[in-house]
């Protein structure tokens, strides 16, 4: 399409060997792996794949057509054989009988239920009839690029034949459903050299006799649109550059400030998550001469437009200026405007019996001479819109290039949008989890007790920034929370909290990451035991700095962001019980830990009244995991005790008025409980997780 797509060759991923292990079903699922892998084919949870398997009926125990083919809101790059559904094909061919018309086209989905084979519980998509209708055994319908830039000019029809000849055929667009099936199956059918039709402004239909034969059929077609417009289409993109990109210094410092802006005034309903990307065909669209012209003709796919909205809103800056203060000063206007003509959209297009208007916020943001941003409802979902919208900068770039670009009419788009089978889909979707959609920012985030809180924050639906100084124990603790939690759900800094430009650079990677913050936990910590008399000036100061200046540096950074945000936050502090109970032989330590403490009681009369909650939770003794206890504090605290280290943890225990040790994970239920709305009416408070310790008590 352009010099960045040139000679993009689609690689043949097809292993003969390994495919030759696989019995039909796993053939298909092969091949829906290998097609989805690559974005260029098809987007995340875009397109879908079909095979027709003869298969004993559980029932008569004879042999019958079975399609299997790709369920409702699965993706084929990373499914499993679960992810497809299993259809009787001649109860889905008796379905013809009994449809009614244009009219009738949702009634038939709920009809596919009748059709399951074997008791199959996921659900069919509605792309089902364009897959069982086609008189082959092997369907693919992918969303690439370079086929959907054919499909959306407005000379789609006659650029199809001139590229395909007669082996492409080509639909009009038409919404997916049992008439479009109907449509394509009759094409295939009365036209049996056609290996696949492209559908006008949504994709492309492929066949073949045998799983490989359909794969290779797939990337053969992709590939002769995609080396056509890389041959036709030599104007520049989108009409030339307008605007010259910042440097990625530049465009980084753009989004950190703008991002908390934009999050704040646009979560006071639902908590969104923000991405940043300023990929080389991002950057190419937003400083175009024809940005604007192209961004309020909407997307076509339908794909696009579900995850981005159909026009993304393109913020006034100027970047030859630099200066953000117009976009800022214009940032509430700019939104109220976009909103305004969400409304409208919804108004002039909705029928009687349409959803009430959902969120009429932006999802996608175009900054020119900075790159992209995009808003959802957690950071899978803003990472997957952005790539969304890149595919959809990809088809206006190569549709514009060699023709007119046209996208889906507004109509067509909102009947989409708020078509009463995706509204029930919605509906069905499970309930947020209390934390969804929050940003937490955690310090000493490796270690036990800030990993404990992470992983609490993260099982709630939270996004977590873990900082730490021990470089390996933060790459572990990644890896580990990204293994069960998804790598888009947590990311780590490495940061020394007494150093104040690395306290600031921390949390512009956190925003950088997530867009804002909600939840800041001030845990990074050391101990120390020293008689006053042999307490040198360095001891006293190394816990100063860490326990008092970098709780001191972490709030002032945290607070600076929620009240740009102005959406409150809650701050937890973990001191511990040495900050209210006097320990001989520790005061370094303890007078740091009373500092945190008084600390928060200050900042949460400074944070209420912008809603930002400050709370302390305050250990004793948690032993087990924790680096603290694996040196030299806990020699100190066994010579103290007059014990050995293994006897050490039941010393702790029987001190206790409970009897009971203390974990990393009570400290993290307690740190949940502090940032949840369960202690929306708590700040300047503190808790004790100590097993009672009568010494610490409050009061």
């Amino acid at each position: 399409m352009t010099a960045a797509h040139a000679s993009s060759v689609l690689p043949n991923l097809w292993d003969e060997a390994h495919a030759a292990m696989l019995d039909e079903p796993g053939q298909l699922l092969y091949r829906s792996n290998l097609l989805g892998s690559d974005k260029r084919i098809t987007n995340f949870g875009g397109g879908n794949t079909s095979a027709k398997v003869e298969m004993t009926d559980p029932l008569t125990r004879r042999p019958v057509p079975v399609l299997w083919v790709k369920g409702s809101g699965g993706d084929i790059g990373s499914m499993k054989l679960d992810g497809f559904s299993t259809l009787y094909l001649e109860k889905l061919e008796h379905l013809k009988t009994i449809y009614r018309g244009l009219a009738h086209e949702d009634e038939m989905v709920g009809l596919l239920n009748h059709c399951t084979f074997d008791l199959n519980t996921r659900a069919a998509s509605i792309d089902t009839p364009l897959h069982g209708f086609v008189p082959h055994r092997h369907v693919d319908h992918v969303h690439a690029d370079a086929v959907i830039a054919i499909a959306a000019a407005a000379n789609a029809e006659r650029l199809v034949g001139e590229i395909y000849g007669s082996e492409i055929g080509f639909l009009p667009w038409q919404r997916p459903g049992f008439d479009l099936g109907l449509k394509l199956g009759r094409m295939a059918s009365d036209n049996p050299h056609l290996v696949g039709v492209v559908l006008g402004g949504h994709g492309l239909f492929t066949w073949g006799p045998t799983s490989r034969a359909c794969y290779e059929t797939t990337l053969r077609i992709i590939q002769k649109a995609q080396d056509w417009l890389d041959r036709v289409n030599t104007k520049p993109a989108f009409g030339g550059a307008a605007v010259s990109a910042l440097p990625e210094a530049e465009r980084r410092a753009v989004a950190r400030r703008l991002m908390p802006l934009i999050r704040g005034r646009i979560s006071k309903h639902e908590r969104k998550v923000g991405h940043f990307t300023d990929t080389p065909e991002v950057l190419a669209f937003v400083n175009a001469s024809r940005l604007r012209q192209l961004a309020a003709l909407g997307t076509s796919c339908p794909d696009h437009f579900l995850r981005t909205k159909i026009r993304p809103l393109v913020l006034d800056f100027d970047p030859a200026a630099g200066s953000l203060d117009a976009v800022v000063a214009g940032l509430d206007g700019a939104l109220a405007a976009y909103a305004a003509d969400y409304a409208g959209y919804h108004e002039r297009c909705r029928r009687p019996d349409s959803p009430a208007m959902r969120d009429p916020n932006p999802v996608i943001y175009l900054i020119p001479g900075v790159g992209m941003l995009s808003f959802a409802k957690d950071k899978a979902t803003a990472r997957i819109a952005s790539e969304f919208y890149v595919n959809a900068i990809n088809v206006m770039r190569g549709a514009s290039g060699v023709d007119t670009y046209v996208g889906l009419a507004e109509q067509e788009a909102f009947d989409i949008e708020y078509w009463l089978l995706e509204e029930a889909k919605l509906q069905r979707m499970p309930k947020p989890r209390s934390l969804a959609g929050r940003v937490a920012f955690v310090t000493g985030g490796a270690g036990s007790i800030g990993g404990a809180i992470a992983d609490r924050y993260l099982a709630e639906g939270a996004c977590a920034v873990l900082a730490d100084i021990d470089a390996a124990a933060l790459d572990a603790a990644v890896a580990r929370f990204s293994a069960r939690y998804g790598t888009d759900s947590v990311r780590g800094v490495l940061v020394d909290v007494t150093r104040e430009e690395a306290v600031a650079r921390a949390f512009d990677e956190g925003v950088l990451a997530y867009g804002g913050l909600d939840i800041l936990v001030s845990n990074a910590g050391i101990a120390s035991a020293s008689p006053i008399e042999d307490t040198s000036l360095a001891l006293w100061q190394k816990n100063i700095d860490v326990l008092a200046t970098g709780y001191f540096l972490v709030a002032r950074e945290g607070f600076r962001l929620m009240l740009a945000q102005g959406t409150g936050g809650s701050v937890v502090f973990v001191a511990s019980k040495n900050g209210l109970a006097a320990s001989p032989g520790a005061s370094a330590y303890c007078t740091a830990k009373a500092a945190e403490i008084h600390l928060a009681r200050c900042l949460a009369l400074e944070g209420a009244p912008r809603g930002i909650r400050v709370n302390v939770v305050n250990p004793d003794a948690v032993l087990r995991g924790s680096k603290i206890w694996q040196g030299e504090w806990r020699q100190q605290r066994a010579a103290s005790n007059k014990v050995s280290e293994d006897d050490l943890d039941e010393v702790y225990r029987q001190r206790s008025l409970l009897k009971l040790s203390v974990y990393p994970e009570d400290i993290a239920e307690a740190a949940y409980f502090l940032a949840s709305d369960m202690s929306a009416k708590s700040t300047g408070n503190i808790i004790n997780v100590d097993a009672g310790n009568v010494q610490s008590f409050t009061r």
